[in-house]
């Protein structure tokens, strides 16, 4: 089922999520869901806070952004590549690493707004997959930017936090009209408070 996601302003966006247990309801369901959501809004990735639920929970497929390259020296620019589809439950990131690079971010409770972000290289994280098995892993590149930029969704983060207060105050106003429900998007949006 294609799920609405929740617009910028929500105070589910600035919460920290808890953790789930392996009984959580229909949880099989709930994650189905939100691939369905996520590839239907032309996502990379998509935590549970955006579809209005505060859990620690996330979905991610970076092969779409290979998928979509085709110049192969931008492939290669990429360690990752041809990226992966993955689940992450309870994740907690243990240690980020390598360089950190600007990449241009956008998000789907922030329509219309796309910014450079500086993020670490690589990223560690104990997490459980789908099935609840317990995992730690070292996921880099392009990989590893989405990784990061859905788990500050499940820390109450935004990628616009990163950025600059003058950049913020310049945005500010597209930033309340998307609160208000003022922006055209082609996906289902949900206003709250």
């Amino acid at each position: 089922m294609i799920l609405p996601i929740v617009a910028y302003g929500a105070t589910i966006l600035r919460k920290v999520s808890l953790p789930i247990e392996a009984d959580y309801a229909q949880l099989s369901d709930l994650i189905e869901s939100m691939w369905e959501t996520m590839y239907e809004s032309n996502g990379v990735g998509l935590a549970a806070p955006q579809i209005n639920k505060n859990i620690r929970l996330f979905v991610m497929d970076s092969a779409q952004i290979f998928a979509n390259k085709e110049e192969e020296d931008e492939e290669e620019a990429y360690p990752d590549a041809p990226g992966i589809k993955k689940v992450f439950i309870n994740a907690k990131v243990l240690e980020t690493g390598g360089k950190d690079w600007i990449y241009n971010e956008g998000c789907l409770s922030i329509p219309k707004i796309r910014e450079d972000v500086s993020r670490a290289e690589t990223v560690t994280l104990s997490y459980m997959d789908e099935n609840f098995v317990q995992h730690t892993d070292t996921f880099n590149g392009m990989t590893a930017r989405i990784i990061l930029h859905e788990y500050d969704h499940i820390e109450g983060k935004l990628f616009i936090d990163y950025l600059k207060p003058l950049r913020r105050k310049i945005l500010q106003g597209k930033l309340n009209d998307i609160s208000k429900g003022k922006v055209k998007v082609d996906y289902k949006m949900m206003l709250l408070k």
